[in-house]
């Protein structure tokens, strides 16, 4: 069939909608073809504003609106139309609303048949053609994306109807066009057989979402065309052949290319990769089209079982990414793609993978010019079948096949010349069957020069990969070792998670343990975050709603709030952390000799069995390149030295442009000042030297802190003794209440309700997964009742040199307590606390926290301390954390996550000031304040929940559980558990005003 040749399909009779539930992908459109933003050809967009009208179900309307001469405001039988934006979602604009299930199907599962009530919108555009709108050759109608089925008319004539949201459909229409007023008609169904192709974690979100364009093609223009563009490491050649449905010229001036199309040149470059993505300008030249290139050599190959790219095996640190804007859906414009991309460089990721289709096409654009891998992934899920055991599931159902090739087909075609696209996956949690087999081998006969994934092949029967989920720490060093089940072939092949760190509200944790895991093993090549944003939805009711928020009947709540974005774009404390884990520079203070690195394991000896390396005080600093391309020219190093962690000296510090993989150690200067019984560390920095595309000179690409000096404690003088009276005792600077022993004030500063607290607003990752009942937390927790424990008073008793306060903590209904005892002594101006823990009974669970509370009323805004900041930290989640004295509001210390939930926690805090009282802790401590309590942040379902008081509620905690990322992958590592065992910690109370 020509390209431009209007191809026959049988008419459609009006109110036909066989269509919608037919297992094609379609019919009238043109086969697939390479996608460029740009030519000399002619175009139009067909963006902005369109009439529309919502219909409840298929069938609801006849086709006269598509009909020629049809004028909305002149049909009197029809409700008045009206206007949506496109691209857009018509449940974002005001008509129905959107839906959001993880994948359960919101209509019952009988392929390929769809609800009665199923949505449609009409939508018509009437538009001028240019009068100089090119008269010669033909015009293609290009839909970028609408989801899930439309039915397209121009000037009243029926152009066909296609299926697969996510991916390019064009009409030939040149022969329709006239000069002056043309109708473009587009019906759209929400529900159609290809949802049952498309149950990917997200929004339902119908609607015209990605560019209507009309592309001028002129007679001996370009229409498919393949870039092939190589590379060998080992002479520095590239040979670059570009095949073309026309011949035409190559033309690429910096290499001195002038070939045919169809010929190969071999020529020396430089090659392209994440980190280095150098592009070549070249043009494609046809008769009556002249399309620019951007050409990127580089080789993808599997080579000793391992990814390469260019000769060299890769790590892949990199996050999902669905498409997300809080206001308008999944239809993004160029400045938030960018905004996406720039915020990955700038946080060392190097990897996408497009979960779970392929993105919008200028997306990739932006990937193949500022550097990151991408794994493009089909638009198929058919999560919702392991409901019925996977039974009537499309992939393994012949009748389906053809759909599921178009769609691979209209992926691979679009997005063939990316340099940045290093793999294709077949789709996702879609099951096994002849349908991926299918789609696997078209594609490896159509593009042999990248890798083929898919996360549900366990055999890697139909893969180049062995891809996991949300395998565990302990797997995954066993995957590492080739310990792991399967046959030979599995183990041979490289392996990596493309889905893990689950960043479900506060965290994931672990992340940092899992990237000792991927630097130590060869096979294991790192991974993807689940996922990159909040998919939480604008709304003036909540600031952001999630599941459920809508009315729907059956929902996954806010599971689609699991990003390292807010929706808003704000970087969460998770996406700081990731940047921190996956720096590609290593600055620390060298292994010893006696301590293996992960090159030099012991027989039999795993990383997670190892103990952290012991630290070098000698002054040096060993550096370490971990990119996998790049020297380290680009970065320029840095020294600063702090006491008490404020800075009194800085310093540039020269490393060697270090190759990839070498190491230098480098030699720090002497501490500049005597830190006179002080704390005192040193912090390096590597940073930007130059600006760069897609950050500013200064950037910091990777920091470590290293002590230098302890800090001596200042020794408690003579202890003064308890003083009875009119109701209170009076201790150094405190009063307390005679009775219950509470202290009342702290020099001029009141205090209320001090007492231990071992509960925390479960994280999204303390109430777990559904599926693994017997480890979550939360939900246990709750059962015990740690959330009403009850203070039991044993004893008040004054003492020559103390108060002590002898108490039983204890939920109702259970055996189990904490026996506590509160020691408070002073020196006069200072006021110790003691705090002895002692668990009675079985515990079998882990502490959410363990630590006192106590409210600051009245005013108490600012805070000020010393320790871990500048955000939130916890057990599991703390390598970003940086020493330091910072100063914050109450409210800026708030972490606002889109479901309320434990946050805030300030890690290794030595000690703070706020509201006229500095707490120093015996050991550090977790400092948080907030103006709410934390039974009203458990209480709260959105942050409009939550108001403020007039009291500050401030933990001190001794000890937190760690996060995990068990809301959809593991749990805490053992190391970051809180385990109910005898504790004592002190905390020094005075009054700073």
């Amino acid at each position: 069939m020509s390209f431009l040749t209007s191809p026959s399909h049988p008419t459609a009779a009006p109110s036909d909608t066989g269509y919608v539930e037919d297992v094609s992908p379609g019919h009238g459109a043109l086969p697939p073809r390479a996608h460029y933003a740009a030519s000399d050809a002619a175009s139009l967009s067909l963006n902005g504003r369109w009439h529309f009208r919502l219909s409840p179900t298929a069938d609801a309307r006849d086709d006269s609106f598509a009909a020629e001469g049809y004028t909305p405001h002149e049909d009197r039988d029809a409700e008045s139309w009206a206007e949506v934006q496109v691209p857009g979602h018509w449940v974002l604009q005001g008509h129905g609303a959107p839906i959001y299930t993880n994948h359960l199907y919101p209509f019952p599962v009988d392929p390929p048949h769809v609800p009665t009530e199923n949505p449609t919108g009409d939508h018509l555009r009437f538009f001028d053609l240019p009068a100089d709108w090119p008269v010669d050759g033909g015009t293609v109608l290009r839909f970028d994306g609408v989801e899930s089925c439309a039915r397209v008319w121009l000037n009243g004539t029926d152009l066909g109807a296609f299926k697969g949201s996510r991916l390019p459909h064009e009409f030939a229409v040149g022969h329709l066009l006239r000069p002056g007023r043309n109708a473009l008609a587009v019906r759209v169904h929400q529900w159609s057989a290809g949802s049952y192709l498309e149950d990917q974690d997200q929004w339902w979100l119908p609607g015209i979402f990605r560019d209507v364009t009309l592309l001028h093609r002129p007679a001996g223009g370009v229409l498919d065309f393949f870039v092939h563009a190589g590379y060998d490491h080992r002479t520095g050649l590239g040979t670059l052949r570009v095949d073309s449905d026309v011949d035409g010229r190559v033309l690429v001036p910096d290499l001195g290319v002038d070939v045919a199309t169809g010929v190969e040149v071999t020529v020396p470059v430089a090659p392209w990769t994440a980190e280095t993505p150098l592009l070549y300008d070249g043009e494609l030249v046809t008769e009556g089209e002249r399309v620019p290139l951007r050409i990127g050599f580089r080789t993808v190959a599997l080579l000793d079982g391992q990814i390469t790219v260019n000769g060299r095996a890769v790590l892949f640190k990199g996050v999902n990414r669905h498409e997300w804007h809080p206001e308008k859906g999944r239809a993004l414009d160029a400045e938030t793609m960018l905004a996406d991309v720039l915020l990955m460089k700038r946080h060392n990721i190097n990897a996408v993978r497009t979960s779970h289709y392929p993105p919008h096409p200028a997306f990739l654009d932006l990937c193949d010019a500022y550097g990151l891998w991408v794994v493009d992934e089909c638009d198929l899920e058919t999560h919702g079948f392991t409901e019925e055991g996977w039974r009537g599931n499309p992939v393994d159902d012949d009748r389906w096949t053809p759909a599921l090739l178009d769609r691979a087909a209209r992926m691979v075609e679009r997005d063939k010349n990316h340099p940045s696209v290093v793999m294709w996956s077949l789709g996702n949690e879609a099951g096994t069957g002849r349908g991926l087999t299918a789609m696997a081998d078209w594609i490896r006969d159509r593009d042999g020069s990248r890798l083929i994934h898919y996360e549900g092949d366990a055999t890697c029967r139909d893969t180049d990969v062995y891809s996991r989920m949300y395998a565990d720490h302990a797997e995954v060093e066993r995957i590492g070792r080739h310990e792991d089940e399967g046959d030979a072939k599995r183990r041979g092949l490289p392996f990596i998670l493309c889905e893990y760190g689950h960043a479900m509200g506060n965290g994931p944790g672990g992340l940092a343990d899992y990237q000792r895991l991927f630097t130590a093993y060869d096979r294991v090549q790192g991974g993807f975050i689940w996922e990159w944003i909040d998919h939480g939805i604008a709304d003036e009711r909540h600031g952001f709603a999630y599941g459920g928020d809508f009315g729907e009947e059956l929902h996954d709540g806010n599971f689609v709030c699991d990003g390292l974005l807010f929706p808003d774009r704000t970087p969460s404390p998770g996406l700081v952390e990731y940047k921190k884990v996956i720096e590609p520079v290593r600055i620390d203070t060298g292994v010893p000799s006696d301590h293996p690195g992960p090159d030099r394991l012991r027989e039999g000896e795993g990383v997670l069995d190892r103990p952290p390396a012991t630290t070098r005080t000698d002054g040096v600093v060993r550096v370490t390149n971990g990119h996998d391309f790049a020297d380290l020219a680009a970065l320029a190093f840095s020294w600063s030295y702090q006491v008490d962690g404020e800075t009194v000296a800085t310093g540039a510090l020269q490393v060697p442009e270090l190759a990839p993989g070498e190491s230098a150690d480098v030699k720090l200067p002497a501490p500049p000042v005597d830190p006179g019984g002080a704390e005192a560390h040193w912090t390096v920095r590597a940073v930007l030297a130059e600006d760069t595309a897609w950050a500013p000179r200064g950037h910091e690409i990777a920091w470590s802190q290293l002590p230098s000096a302890e800090a001596v404690s200042a020794p408690f003088g003579r202890f003064v003794a308890p003083v009875a009276g009119d109701g209170v005792i009076t201790l150094g600077p405190g009063t307390f209440d005679a009775r219950t022993g509470e202290p009342l004030t702290i020099g001029g500063a009141r205090v209320t309700g001090l007492r231990l607290d071992v509960w925390r607003a479960p994280t999204d990752n303390d109430n777990g997964a559904h599926w693994q009942p017997d480890a979550r937390f939360g939900p246990l927790w709750r059962t015990l009742g740690l959330h009403r424990m009850r203070h039991r008073l044993d004893a008040v008793e004054p003492g020559e040199d103390a108060l002590t306060v002898r108490t039983r903590v204890a939920p109702a209904a259970r055996a189990v307590g904490l026996r506590t005892v509160y020691r408070w002594t002073s020196d006069g101006t200072r006021l110790r606390l003691t705090v002895s823990v002692a668990p009675e009974g079985d515990w079998r669970l882990p502490l959410p926290r363990l630590g006192v509370r106590l409210g600051l009323p009245g005013p108490a805004d600012r805070v000020i301390w010393f320790g871990g900041g500048p955000g939130e930290g916890y057990p599991d989640t703390g390598t970003a954390s940086m020493s330091g004295r910072w100063e914050s509001t109450v409210d800026a210390l708030q972490t606002p996550y889109v479901r309320p939930q434990e946050n805030g926690a300030r890690p290794d805090v030595r000690w703070a000031e706020i509201g006229g009282l500095r707490v120093e802790g015996e050991p550090r401590f977790w400092f948080t304040a907030r103006r709410w309590t934390t039974e009203q942040l458990d209480a709260a379902d959105h942050l409009s929940d939550l108001r403020a008081g007039d009291t500050v509620w401030v933990n001190l905690d001794h000890g937190q559980q760690g996060i995990g990322s068990q809301s959809c992958g593991p749990g805490v590592l053992p190391p970051y558990r809180l385990d109910a065992e005898p504790a004592e910690f002190s905390f020094v109370f005075s009054d700073v005003r």
